[in-house]
């Protein structure tokens, strides 16, 4: 199967190359989301990291500095977590109104405890009267914003959900759905399951589907379009400390697959000073934003020689002239390493996944679920 030259179509937003930025907790702010769009030349689609639906409604403060965007983030993308359809509701009419976003995804993806124990994020498409009340709240209150969906193939090998919930989507409205081919109990571990994600769209042929899971350099996305027929790629964890796998994923969608960014670690030194440079000028202060930055060191010099003390110490820094004299002290000169491409990020696997009691009783019963059971904060 070729490669789609065809762009995807997200509402009224056309997406091309069909890359998207997935959202991840503490990872994809507007920071983040800046040196990939610049990496991309502005192709592609970004979204936010998770905005939780309560959060939002009260305007809580942490929850509003995330949903701020960049002026130049077009189409602006929110992923909104919730399990009370009238709290999703209000969020989705919310954003509508005050024009706060142009995409609205929702999140039936997320596998952490503390979300799944409140019916949330993967645990939710069990219950199937749920997903379609959500979704038609979300589809109703949107207006003419586009309203998407992410999920994992289901809570675990005896409970699979993606194609009923693909179903439900497709019939209250939802414009796209992204697969990530994993159950939540393999939270990141073992192999993503594309044959599923092949499964999902001959299921639901009426709206894009994308594929997420094992995207760690462009090829692999390519390979997924080819294999599965899913009209896009999210990509997530193989962008960590690699903002510029965004140029090589568009330069492969656009037939140039050879065209791939390789920067000496002196190249790399100066995307992380701007990394955190970035944070600090969106978190308002040098130090928080070189503090959050911290999480970012391993990622970026993943393969390059760098002594443990010396990773040690970058990751402790907090201030920019103390990270830029520690970058400076190693050999700058070293070239992209062998490997470095390959799996980054969480690879756990195998978990229990915690759910409200009595949850897998009935996948249709949604009885005690409501507004108590919604995160009272964002990001994750």
């Amino acid at each position: 199967m070729p490669t789609p030259q065809s762009p995807l179509q997200i509402g009224p937003h056309t997406v091309q190359p069909p890359v998207v930025l997935a959202p991840m907790a503490g990872i994809t702010n507007a920071p983040f989301r800046t040196l990939c769009r610049e990496f991309s030349g502005g192709k592609g689609l970004f979204v936010s990291e998770m905005i939780t639906t309560r959060a939002l409604v009260e305007r809580n403060e942490k929850t509003m500095q995330l949903i701020r965007f960049d002026a130049s983030e077009r189409p602006r993308s929110i992923q909104l977590y919730g399990v009370d359809p009238a709290t999703v509701g209000k969020a989705v009419r919310m954003i509508a109104e005050e024009d706060l976003a142009d995409h609205i995804d929702l999140n039936f993806g997320c596998p952490v405890p503390k979300v799944t124990r409140k019916g949330g994020g993967s645990a939710l498409p069990y219950k199937r009267n749920l997903l379609r009340a959500i979704l038609r709240e979300a589809v109703s209150g949107a207006g003419d914003l586009p309203v998407t969906m992410k999920m994992r193939k289901g809570i675990d090998d005896d409970h699979i959900t993606f194609l009923d919930a693909g179903r439900i989507a497709v019939e209250e409205g939802v414009t796209a759905i992204a697969l990530h081919g994993r159950t939540a109990a393999q939270h990141y571990g073992g192999t993503a399951d594309w044959d599923a994600i092949a499964r999902l769209k001959e299921h639901v042929p009426e709206i894009p589907v994308l594929g997420n899971g094992d995207i760690w350099c462009a090829e692999d996305a390519l390979r997924m379009v080819r294999e599965t027929g899913c009209d896009g790629v999210v990509v997530g964890r193989g962008c960590l400390g690699r903002p510029w796998l965004f140029a090589d994923l568009v330069a492969a969608f656009e037939g140039r697959p050879d065209d791939v960014a390789r920067p000496a670690l002196r190249e790399v030194a100066d995307v992380m000073v701007r990394h955190a440079t970035l944070l600090g000028e969106w978190a308002g202060e040098e130090s928080k934003g070189v503090v959050d930055f911290r999480k970012h060191v391993a990622w970026y010099l993943k393969g390059f020689a760098v002594g443990s003390e010396m990773r040690k110490r970058l990751a402790i820094t907090s201030s920019l002239e103390e990270l830029r004299a520690g970058l400076d002290e190693l050999d700058l000169d070293q070239a992209w390493p062998a490997g470095a491409d390959g799996p980054r990020g969480r690879t756990s696997g195998n978990n229990r996944v915690v759910l409200p009691d009595g949850w897998l009783k009935d996948p249709y019963d949604c009885a005690g679920v409501g507004e108590d059971a919604e995160l009272d904060t964002s990001g994750g």
